[in-house]
C-alpha cells in the first residue's frame, strides 16, 4: 500500500496530491481548484462579485450595472433542469491546504468536510444544529467543540467494505467520520438534488384535462397520501383532491397537512365571496387573465389552494390554468433573446388597493428567475394587473415589451390553456411559482375557501415524505 504525506497528514490508499493556483482580480483572490480552472483564470476577466459554476460552465459573474436596473449575466440560463446524477470515477484524491480538507475526483470537483463533521459533539443529535464554534479565536467558547485554526489531520482511514466511510483523526484528538457515498456523486451532486427537492417535471397543456393529477382526501388525512400529493404538485405543478368534505374547517386542515398557512394583508386561511371585502379584482365577479399571485412580495406564495364551497344563482367562473414553465420553454425555443430579456430586466409590482397597505418587493425581479448555481428556471412572476414600473435602460424598454408580448401570446394560446370548472368537494392546489391561474366572468354568488403555503414549507414536506428524514438530513447537514 502506497503511503503519501499531505502537509503533515499520512494517508493510505494511493491518494494523489495536487496544488492550487491563485490569481488576483479587482483586489479579490481567486483560487483555481483544478488545472482546468487555472487555465480559465489565466484567460478570463473575473468581475466582482465572482462565482464558480458547475455543469461545464466557465467561471463567470453576475454583474449589476451601476444604475442597478439591468442584469448582464454570463451565467447560462435555461428553462430545463439537468438532474442526471453520475457515479464518480474511482480516481480520487485528498488535499489539506492548512485550513480545509478537500476531496477531489478526476473531474476536478472538490468538497470541504472539516467544518461539516456530523458527530453528536459537533451536531446536536436532536435539533440537528451545529454545536461547533467554527470561527472563534478564543480558547473559551460558549458552543461545544471549537475548531483550532491551526489544527491538522493526524490520521486518515477509508473504509470501503461494510461501513463505506472516511475517518479522519485530528491533532486535537477529535475523530470525524463521513459517509463515503456523499463523496462519490457527480454533477449535479446527489446532495444538491435532495437538498433542493428537484424532480423531473412533467409539463402540461390543455390535454391534462383528460387525466388531471388527483389524490383522495382520505389518503392524505389518514394514510401516506401526503407523499403522493406533494409529488404530484412538484412534478405536474398541480393536484386535485377528491372526496373532500364541503366545509371550510376540513379544507383548512387539508391545507395544513403540507405546512402552516401563510399570513398576508388579506389574512391567513380565506373563506370569501365576491363582495370586495378586500380591494382586489379576485374579490369581484370579473374575468381574470392568467397570472401568478403575490408578485408584489419579495418572496411570492409557494402554493395556493382553491376550494369552491358553493355557486348559487348563476353560472360561469371556469378556472384557467397555464403551465408557466412550459410556456417559458416554448419562448426559449422560439426566441432565446426574448427569453433572456425576461430573465434579466427587473419589474416592480405593488398591492395598493387597501388604504392601509402599499406593498412592494425590496428589489425588482425579472419575470423569469433562475437558480444562481445550476442555471435552471425556478420561478415565473407574471401579473399584469399588479405590475408597476419597468427598471431598464431606455433602449431596453421597448425590447422588454416585445418580449413580454411574445410570452403573453404563448400563455394565451388555446393549446396551452387548461380550463376546468371547480366543484364543491374537489379542492385544487397548485405551484404558484410555476402555474398561472385565471377565471372567466361569472354571475351569481360563489363561496371560495383556500390559502397560501410558503415554498420552503412545501419543499420540506415533499422531501421528508418522499425521501425520508435521514436521507434529507444527510444531504443537508453534511452535504
Amino acid at each position: 500500500m502506497a503511503m503519501i504525506r499531505l502537509s503533515g497528514l499520512v494517508a493510505s490508499g494511493g491518494l494523489k496530491v495536487f496544488n492550487t493556483a491563485t490569481t488576483t482580480r479587482h483586489g479579490i483572490r481567486v483560487i483555481a481548484r483544478s488545472f482546468s480552472d487555472a487555465r480559465i483564470l489565466a484567460q478570463a476577466d473575473v468581475t466582482t462579485p465572482s462565482h464558480g459554476f458547475s455543469n461545464g460552465q466557465n467561471l463567470g459573474s453576475i454583474s449589476l450595472k451601476r444604475n442597478g436596473i439591468y442584469l448582464d449575466t454570463r451565467l447560462r440560463i435555461t428553462p430545463f433542469t439537468d438532474l442526471e446524477v453520475k457515479e464518480r470515477p474511482n480516481s480520487e484524491s485528498l488535499r489539506w491546504d492548512g485550513d480545509r480538507l478537500y476531496f477531489e475526483n478526476a473531474e476536478g470537483e472538490e468538497r470541504t468536510y472539516v467544518d461539516q463533521c456530523p458527530c453528536h459533539e459537533c451536531v446536536h443529535p436532536v435539533t440537528r444544529q451545529r454545536q461547533l464554534d467554527t470561527f472563534s479565536v478564543l480558547f473559551l467558547s460558549f458552543l461545544g467543540r471549537r475548531i483550532d485554526p491551526n489544527v491538522k489531520p493526524s490520521s486518515l482511514n477509508i473504509q470501503t467494505q461494510a461501513k463505506q466511510t472516511i475517518q479522519i483523526g485530528w491533532q486535537d484528538g477529535h475523530q470525524s467520520e463521513y459517509p463515503l457515498k456523499l463523496l462519490r456523486k457527480g454533477r449535479p451532486t446527489h446532495t444538491t438534488v435532495k437538498r433542493r427537492g428537484l424532480v423531473e417535471q412533467i409539463m402540461f397543456d390543455k390535454t391534462i384535462a383528460a387525466t388531471p393529477p388527483t389524490v383522495d382526501y382520505k389518503d392524505i388525512m389518514e394514510a401516506d397520501g401526503i407523499a403522493e400529493w406533494t409529488r404530484q404538485i412538484n412534478v405536474h405543478g398541480l393536484s386535485f383532491v377528491k372526496n373532500c368534505p364541503i366545509d371550510p374547517d376540513a379544507t383548512q386542515k387539508l391545507l395544513e397537512k403540507i405546512g402552516p398557512i401563510r399570513e398576508t394583508h388579506y389574512g391567513g386561511f380565506y373563506d370569501f365571496t365576491s363582495n370586495m371585502a378586500s380591494k382586489d379584482t379576485a374579490y369581484t365577479s370579473l374575468a381574470l387573465e392568467s397570472h401568478t399571485d403575490t408578485t408584489y412580495f419579495s418572496e411570492p406564495a409557494g402554493l395556493q389552494m382553491f376550494h369552491m364551497l358553493s355557486h348559487t344563482g348563476g353560472s360561469g367562473g371556469e378556472s384557467l390554468l397555464v403551465d408557466g414553465f412550459a410556456a417559458a420553454r416554448q419562448l426559449y425555443a422560439e426566441d432565446k433573446e426574448a427569453y433572456k430579456i425576461l430573465s434579466t430586466i427587473g419589474i416592480w409590482a405593488h398591492a395598493s388597493g387597501n388604504e392601509d397597505v402599499s406593498i412592494q418587493p425590496y428589489v425588482c425581479f425579472p419575470v423569469l428567475s433562475h437558480d444562481p448555481i445550476m442555471g435552471h428556471l425556478i420561478q415565473v412572476r407574471w401579473n399584469n394587473s399588479d405590475r408597476a414600473a419597468i427598471e431598464a435602460p431606455s433602449d431596453m424598454i421597448d425590447k422588454w415589451y416585445e418580449a413580454a408580448r411574445k410570452f403573453n401570446g404563448i400563455l394565451n394560446d388555446a393549446q396551452n390553456q387548461y380550463w376546468t370548472q371547480l366543484e364543491p368537494g374537489m379542492p385544487l392546489i397548485f405551484d404558484n411559482w410555476r402555474v398561472l391561474h385565471g377565471r372567466s366572468v361569472f354571475s351569481g354568488k360563489r363561496r371560495m375557501a383556500g390559502g397560501y403555503i410558503n415554498r420552503d414549507d412545501f419543499i420540506s414536506k415533499y422531501k421528508l415524505t418522499n425521501a425520508g428524514r435521514e436521507e434529507v438530513l444527510e444531504a443537508t447537514v453534511t452535504g
